[in-house]
């Protein structure tokens, strides 16, 4: 099994409670001189279960899965890595029919109460990276010191990328706007590099676990395929990080919603998300590239369902069908009806 993550997600910390395991940190040269016959060492396991943590360190990662995969199919191996595996050169077989991949989200709303968090205004400032989310107080310089082991140590080690300052820059401006459209021209010119590099990075992002793309739900159409996506990043702390927020307001909260219900679906293992486009009053229907393309009937019972959920939350019945559907938090996936009712149960403590 493979568990891809960002850094400091809690990869390690979950594998080494494993019972009846044998644990080795990649890091170490001494494991990999180890690992130099896999077969040998195999061979030589007297316990169940076998960790490799930052599988990707090693020189010849696949080459090891496979062979405890093929030759020992008793034996139930755990790769950790913070990149998905085959993301690099050093992954000369994808491992396809051999392996299952479950992607290790922040820490969840339910999750909440193990870490003797009360007050989901403190998840959502703080982010999910228990580092983060368990210490004292508020330590803006903990995100700083993540950027830079993630690029020194998940993208210069593992893609080889120079130009750090443009990449993290880049990186920076997609935290500032997550939750919202991706326009890859305007984000090239801010950050000061070219269409093709943004694109180039935005693969690297994705493979890397910090930033996931959304398309617009249409029915499974091409305009599915070819609308704007929404872009977000996997951790509330390092969007409040890049906006420079040091402590919450209301209206700040519904965004970071946003977040929590997208890693929410990602840990439930859905195959695909997509998001439902904000409907403007004057034209009556899902705006732009996001149209659902259904009948006119059913996207008038999608409206009717956002009208009740706005009702249900508060929004004054007096404002127009496109206020209150304005005034609705876009989440980033399924009906935003549903996403309110979820909202509804689980409110933000004051």
């Amino acid at each position: 099994m493979a568990d891809p993550g960002p850094r400091r997600v809690g990869k390690t910390v979950l594998a080494q409670s494993l019972p009846d395991t044998e644990f080795l940190n990649c890091d170490l040269p001494s494991v990999a001189e180890r690992l130099r016959d896999p077969e040998r060492f195999y061979g030589s396991l007297k316990k169940k279960y076998v960790v490799f943590d930052e599988v990707h360190q090693l020189p010849d990662p696949s080459r090891l899965l496979k062979i405890g995969a093929d030759a020992f199919p008793k034996l139930k191996i755990l790769a950790t890595g913070s990149s998905t595996l085959a993301a690099t050169t050093k992954f000369r077989d994808s491992l396809t029919g051999r392996k299952r991949v479950v992607e290790l989200v922040p820490v969840l709303y339910e999750e909440l109460t193990a870490f003797g968090v009360v007050d989901l205004r403190d998840r959502l400032l703080r982010g999910g990276l228990p580092p983060a989310l368990l210490a004292e107080k508020h330590n803006p310089e903990f995100y700083s010191e993540w950027l830079d082991s993630y690029y020194a140590r998940d993208v210069q080690e593992l893609f080889r990328l120079e130009k750090r300052a443009a990449f993290l820059r880049l990186l920076e401006l997609l935290f500032r706007q997550s939750g919202g459209l991706l326009d890859v021209t305007r984000l090239a010119a801010e950050s000061q590099v070219s269409r093709p590099t943004v694109a180039n990075w935005l693969e690297v992002y994705q493979t890397t676990h910090v930033v996931r793309l959304l398309r617009p739900f249409s029915g499974g159409g091409k305009r599915e395929i070819l609308g704007q996506p929404k872009v977000f990043g996997f951790d509330t702390g390092l969007v409040c990080h890049a906006r420079g927020w040091d402590h919450l307001r209301t209206d700040d909260c519904s965004v970071l919603w946003e977040h929590l219900v997208l890693e929410t679906l990602v840990a439930r293992r859905l195959a695909t998300h997509s998001f439902l486009a904000r409907q403007t009053a004057s034209r009556g229907g899902l705006r732009g590239a996001a149209r659902t393309g259904c009948c006119g009937r059913h996207r008038m019972q999608v409206e009717r369902r956002c009208i009740r959920a706005a009702r249900a939350g508060g929004i004054p019945r007096h404002l127009s069908k496109g206020q209150q559907l304005r005034r609705l938090p876009v989440v980033g996936s399924g009906l935003r009806a549903g996403a309110q009712r979820t909202q509804n149960h689980f409110p933000i403590t004051k």
